[in-house]
């Protein structure tokens, strides 16, 4: 291992997918991979080749590098998750160039190219739920129908799925967000059907409010969020743990994560004022805190 920190595991010899790793929890969750010795295929369309469709900071190359910098292997490719052909060809490379899938991750999200914010039903565009469709549960469904053949193939990988925890008995106060996140994460039962029987564990697992690049946060409620590499770290330590398939279908929190494999985020802490809020209120994720 390169990394000396109390947190980490070793997955050198693994080989690990992340999507939408050019920022964000995709990169956090990239970079601790390539920490514990993993060899990541960062994918996502922000490029210094192809373009940045968001133009949001952040490339697949810049994370890929990150990888490789922390003791791992990175292998930048850009691909469109909402792309079949891209997404085809995406596992193509990784079953030609190394013939095996440890760990796929699919974080990407078209959702958040925009604010999501509470919002009254008549006030809602469209188009905001036509990206959270397409490049969300649509690109999810996509990128795992295609990398489960590879995965069942290597046998005893694991499938990540990033997502919210919804609380059936509230709401989010964004009908959108609320009913594609819960879709979301009900894909954990469906996964667990599917690739379970072939040995790999699908898990799907939510962060709490991350302060990632593009956010500006006074500190005060900088104080409120968790790093990007505290769901990478829930990442690694699911890859390590040779009993992972009792976590198969489940939603986990990361902070649940943290309680039970003994993992901290960057700053030390185990726990996040988000989820100590989620659990003081009965699981609300209330929108008017949240995005205090």
């Amino acid at each position: 291992m390169t990394s000396g920190h109390a947190n980490a595991v070793d997955l050198s010899g693994r080989i690990a997918v992340v999507t939408g790793a050019s920022r964000g929890a995709g990169r956090g969750i990239a970079r601790v991979l390539g920490e514990a010795g993993a060899t990541v295929y960062v994918t996502g369309r922000s490029s210094r080749t192809g373009g940045n469709p968001t133009g949001r900071p952040g490339t697949i190359e810049t994370t890929a590098e990150e990888v490789t910098a922390r003791g791992g292997t990175g292998i930048p490719v850009r691909c469109d998750h909402t792309d079949d052909a891209q997404v085809t060809a995406l596992f193509e490379r990784v079953r030609a160039e190394r013939g095996r899938l440890d760990v796929l991750v699919c974080n990407a999200w078209g959702g958040y190219e925009r604010e999501v914010l509470p919002t009254p039903l008549p006030e809602l565009d469209l188009a905001h739920l036509d990206l959270m469709y397409s490049a969300g549960l649509r690109a999810y469904l996509l990128t795992l129908q295609r990398a489960a053949p590879l995965l069942t193939d290597t046998r005893g990988g694991l499938a990540v799925v990033t997502s919210w925890v919804v609380d059936a008995q509230r709401y989010t106060g964004n009908i959108y967000y609320d009913v594609l996140k819960t879709a979301v994460n009900r894909l954990g039962r469906g996964l667990a059907a599917e690739l379970a029987p072939a040995g790999v564990t699908p898990v799907i697992v939510s962060p709490g409010w991350m302060n990632t690049e593009v956010m500006e946060l006074p500190p005060e409620l900088a104080a409120k969020t968790e790093s990007t590499e505290f769901v990478g770290r829930a990442v690694a330590a699911l890859a390590a743990d040779p009993e992972v398939s009792r976590h198969a279908g489940a939603v986990r929190t990361v902070v649940e994560l943290a309680a039970e494999y003994g993992f901290t985020d960057v700053d030390g802490s185990s726990t996040s004022p988000t989820w100590e809020h989620i659990a003081a209120t009965g699981g609300a994720t209330d929108p008017d805190w949240f995005g205090a």
